[in-house]
């Protein structure tokens, strides 16, 4: 590996590390881009942007742990002013959120009084298999350290996070680390403990400026380090005419024809991406006779 490189924006990638002499794996991403697009549909105090960005990474590092193609969410919620905070992404690496804000939240206020008696949940939904959900507490004061306690607890591997985001030549990023014991590994405590107090000195702009290979040769130049080709991470969501057209017509036709004859159409507004579908009074009448003709 080499060092010489100029600090500069990373854009949304993720990359898979392994230890050829530790049975020990890790990830890192930077996100730019796509933390952008999930704070470009709300006004979200600094807080709350935040704690979306620890989420994104935290989502994206969990489901590149997977080994299936499928979904993964990450959602915290409870009872205070910061009432949902939510990531969906998938083995693919494409991500969306959003949060709900129901009260004041100011730049200092902890994790604990944004949502007050709350939780995390992550549910983990392969294309074929079971569907899996974890329910975390929050009982550590930082989402990295809510994560941890889920692999602690729920998968017994030895995990340790680092996460950060923040403003890096004047854009948004949020990057995190993650180093875990291998499963059926009889990895020492000692030797994950010291790569992890290792991973401890990364500096936030290192982790929002610096390419993998750098990061890796700063931190572990006396360990052998296989990196594997990085996977891009993108924002993308999931809603589409189609699926609103579908979701119309489940709705009460008299529900339905009140909205239509108030305001003269239908807005179907997406929350994770911010696009309007627009439907009128003709638009519904062939989205029904559709439906008719479809049960005939």
């Amino acid at each position: 590996m080499t060092q010489s490189h100029n600090p500069t924006i990373l854009h949304d990638k993720l990359s898979r590390f392994l230890f050829d002499n530790h049975a020990v794996r890790g990830e890192l991403v930077n996100l730019n881009e796509t933390y952008q697009h999930i704070l470009n549909t709300q006004d979200y105090p600094l807080a709350v942007q935040n704690i979306l960005g620890e989420l994104l990474v935290a989502t994206s590092l969990l489901t590149a742990t997977l080994k299936f193609k499928g979904d993964i969410t990450v959602q915290l919620q409870g009872d205070g002013p910061l009432s949902l905070a939510v990531i969906n992404g998938n083995s693919e690496q494409q991500m969306r959120g959003i949060a709900r804000v129901n009260g004041s939240i100011i730049e200092s206020t902890s994790l604990k009084e944004m949502v007050g008696n709350g939780y995390i949940v992550i549910t983990i939904m392969p294309e074929h298999g079971e569907r899996y959900q974890g329910i975390v507490a929050l009982e550590a004061d930082t989402i990295t350290g809510c994560i941890e306690n889920y692999f602690k607890q729920s998968e017994q591997l030895p995990t340790r996070l680092l996460i950060k985001t923040g403003i890096y030549q004047n854009q948004v990023v949020a990057a995190g680390l993650l180093l875990q014991v291998l499963p059926t590994s009889d990895e020492t405590h000692d030797a994950f403990d010291h790569l992890s107090t290792l991973a401890e000195t990364l500096k936030p702009e290192e982790l929002f400026g610096l390419p993998a290979e750098e990061i890796l040769f700063r931190l572990y130049h006396q360990e052998e380090v296989r990196l594997f080709d990085a996977q891009n991470v993108v924002f993308k969501c999931r809603c589409s005419k189609k699926r609103c057209e579908d979701t119309l017509v489940t709705l009460p036709k008299e529900e339905v024809d009140t909205i239509l004859a108030e305001d003269g159409k239908i807005d179907m507004h997406c929350d994770y991406c911010g696009t309007h579908y627009i439907f009128d009074k003709i638009d519904v009448e062939n989205l029904r006779h559709q439906q008719r003709t479809i049960k005939h």
